[in-house]
């Protein structure tokens, strides 16, 4: 229960009431929004909120997970027309576009991508029509605490949640988060959403729905922290990528059942598939090191070398215990087209 429950109240309401005005119609008679719309905060930062439409190539192979026709959310962070958004919307795009809050339709292109945090940062050739937003940290935040949820569409999709948690995520496709926010109610426009705290500053990217959190059955979103973005953004604008080593990646879907790692999809033509390894198998260890979760199972590998090292795993097919040496690869090697233009 919230301790100060009449204070959470009052920031909601003056919340949704500041985004109404926001995106309130401006008046006949004199050209202008309200005073109190324009002084605002909740202005700027739907402001700084856009649409993102992407079509991806042809033949990504992306595609047959997420469709050649994506949309979702991105947000302006910069005076030089950099949009932050969740990388899997914008890998492997043949055409990028986003549209302001006031009905601007603009060509982008696709800035970096990191497959470790899950960021994309996206380049608008015209950033004197974009509102950058204040990027905050994720650090100050506390289960209960308020945020705004604001995917695009300006005030009417405008959401207050709480913080249901700041914990570790870990994903099926070799993607684990040390510290992920997690808040509750969710949103059904999460894909990029941004992540307002109380003082109307960036403090996350949505990035999933999950039907349920904590094995009580609550469902929410999980949000990116921004505070990612910070050690790696001069690298992604100077380069596309972060710089240092890059992880290995097998091409690897695996779920955790019953202290088992049971490979659910092998992406076509990825390592994994080329070494043999098939959905149904089952991954015992990395090299003499028994893994049961995907914790153990990616900091094994990871800690194995950079990308090109060979990857000794333990697998179970069928009734036979195979030693497989995958030839892993950088992530934005498997791509159809280079993530970075």
């Amino acid at each position: 229960m919230d301790p100060k429950p009449s204070g959470w109240i009052r920031w909601a309401v003056a919340i949704l009431a500041a985004c109404a005005m926001a995106g309130a119609p401006v008046h006949a008679q004199d050209g202008k929004r309200s005073a109190a719309a324009e002084g605002h905060p909740a202005d700027a930062v739907v402001a700084s909120v856009v649409h993102v439409r992407v079509k991806a190539l042809p033949d990504a192979r992306s595609n047959a997970t997420l469709g050649r026709d994506r949309e979702g959310t991105g947000v302006v962070i910069d005076g030089s027309g950099h949009v932050l958004t969740i990388g899997y919307l914008v890998i492997e795009a043949e055409a990028i576009e986003v549209t302001t809050a006031d009905e601007k339709t603009l060509p982008a292109t696709l800035a970096g991508y990191d497959h470790a945090s899950g960021f994309g940062l996206l380049k608008v050739s015209q950033p004197s029509a974009l509102k950058p937003i204040e990027i905050g940290s994720a650090a100050a935040l506390s289960p209960q605490d308020p945020v705004m949820v604001l995917p695009h569409g300006g005030r009417g999709n405008a959401q207050v949640a709480r913080v249901a948690a700041r914990r570790p995520f870990s994903g099926s496709w070799e993607y684990l988060l040390d510290e992920a926010i997690y808040v509750s109610p969710p949103t059904m426009n999460w894909a990029g959403a941004a992540l307002i705290s109380r003082e109307f500053k960036l403090v996350g990217i949505g990035s999933l729905f999950l039907r349920d959190m904590n094995g009580s059955g609550v469902g929410g979103n999980m949000f990116v922290p921004v505070d990612l973005l910070k050690p790696i953004l001069a690298d992604l604008v100077a380069s596309g990528k972060r710089s240092g080593p890059v992880r290995p990646w097998l091409g690897l879907a695996t779920e955790e059942f019953h202290g088992r790692l049971l490979v659910v999809r092998v992406s076509p033509e990825s390592p994994a598939e080329k070494a043999g390894l098939k959905a149904g198998d089952i991954v015992l260890g990395v090299g003499k090191d028994t893994v049961r979760n995907h914790v153990e199972l990616y900091g094994k590998v990871w800690s194995t070398g950079a990308a090109g090292a060979d990857i000794p795993l333990k697998v179970l097919q069928g009734a036979d215990l195979r030693d497989i040496r995958v030839k892993s690869i950088d992530r934005a090697e498997y791509f159809r087209d280079r993530p970075v233009h």
